[in-house]
């Protein structure tokens, strides 16, 4: 078998979390033919969690962003084409274009394009001042500017925004956070949770406009304010963070399912047996059978490892557990499952601490776990809701019985 595929083509569109992840994987999995690892921006493949945290605080350095050392590719015999696009995916001919005018012929093609933020549409939104957070190069140019700022208006309680308006404040800024929603995180965690965040968030300084959505940005040939809720903010640099949108336009060009990502089944294999998908951009079986977009680095992990399995002639199927994280300020939230309208909420622990876990129950069994500063809970949680464990309520909430010995 090895020395079958030893002879094949493997490209790898996207030099993320997800593509680095293959090229390892596939070598670790035994595959021995040729690897080409391809990505737009001019860098290896970097870690992008630090960029709205340690790395905008200027408290790590470029260097330690990068996944592997240099030797690393080398060693793993993957060619690099960083700093240039593919634009095309031909399908019959198995081949894939870039931006160069090259052409890379495939016979097993990755799709690991991950996802760009989602641009807000209002007048002014071009003025000098408004900064997006995605790439190392959108942390370069916030950076100096956010240093010379006096006040920083974040469009988008989500956890880009509150992470940024929280290295904000510690830096000495004046911050304020506008959201459309009614809470901060919505989208991510429960009500409880929010309503914790958002205290910690205000009495560390943070101003927030909730329930309001911005009009427009002003200014005289910069930012100097945003219009929002029929009132101006002033603000001399603007954060916006208003969600992603997966890359999918190679392979709906290319005549793939997508429905807002790339559909793939279990084994990350899309409808065409020569192309997988894995991270942000793909759309999935989730363990509960309905179809989920993930964006996080666990996803992008976990997939990349099964789409380099399948690809190797190892396929195994993909059920892992998703997990995600937030650092702001002293605090650690950590998530595993996926919460649903409904869930029965456990509150373990008092949030006045600034430790404590909102676990979400179904059925009777736990789903979700939402964990500050609570290592223990979210481990065990973790494993508990891979094992479908259906736990007691006033059990979970009493914190004289060590999570160890829940069940």
């Amino acid at each position: 078998m090895l020395a079958r595929i030893g002879m094949e083509r493997i490209v790898i569109i996207g030099a993320g979390q997800a593509g680095c992840q293959a090229v390892a994987s596939l070598r670790a999995a035994g595959f021995a033919g040729a690897i080409t690892l391809v990505g737009d921006e001019p860098f290896q493949p970097y870690q992008r969690p630090p960029l709205s945290k340690a790395y905008l605080m200027g408290a790590m350095e470029r260097e330690r962003l990068f996944l592997k050392p240099d030797a690393f590719y080398a060693e793993a015999r993957c060619e690099m084409a960083t700093g240039i696009a593919a634009t095309a995916i031909d399908r019959a001919a198995r081949t894939v274009a870039l931006a160069d005018g090259r052409k890379l012929v495939y016979d097993k093609l990755l799709l690991a394009t991950g996802s760009r933020v989602r641009k807000i549409k209002v007048p002014g939104a071009d003025l000098p001042g408004i900064f997006y957070l995605r790439g190392i190069a959108d942390v370069d140019a916030l950076r100096p500017a956010l240093a010379a700022a006096k006040h920083l208006a974040v469009v988008g309680g989500g956890y880009i925004g509150l992470e940024v308006a929280a290295v904000a404040r510690k830096l000495g800024h004046r911050v304020t956070v506008i959201e459309t929603l009614d809470r901060v995180m919505a989208r991510a965690v429960s009500k409880p949770m929010s309503d914790f965040y958002e205290r910690v968030h205000r009495e560390a300084g943070v101003e927030f406009a909730m329930n309001t959505a911005v009009e427009g940005f002003e200014g005289r040939g910069k930012l100097e304010a945003v219009r929002a809720g029929g009132v101006s903010v002033a603000a001399d640099v603007a954060l916006i963070g208003i969600g992603v949108i997966p890359n999918c336009e190679l392979a709906q060009a290319a005549g793939l399912a997508c429905n807002d990502g790339i559909q793939v089944d279990k084994h990350c294999a899309t409808a065409d047996a020569a192309i997988f998908a894995a991270g942000d951009c793909t759309r999935h079986h989730g363990r509960a059978g309905d179809l989920i977009r993930l964006e996080s680095v666990q996803n992008a992990i976990d997939q990349a490892k099964h789409a380099a399995l399948a690809m190797a002639g190892q396929p195994a199927p993909y059920s892992e557990v998703p997990w995600f994280w937030s650092d702001q300020y002293d605090l650690k939230l950590q998530i595993a499952g996926l919460a649903k309208p409904g869930d029965t909420l456990v509150q373990r622990g008092d949030p006045a601490t600034r430790k404590f876990a909102v676990f979400h129950l179904r059925e009777g069994r736990i789903a979700a776990v939402e964990a500050v500063n609570a290592a223990p809970e979210y481990l065990m949680g973790r494993k508990l809701i891979a094992d479908a464990a259906a736990v007691a309520p006033e059990r979970l909430a009493d914190i004289s019985i060590p999570m160890k010995s829940i069940v």
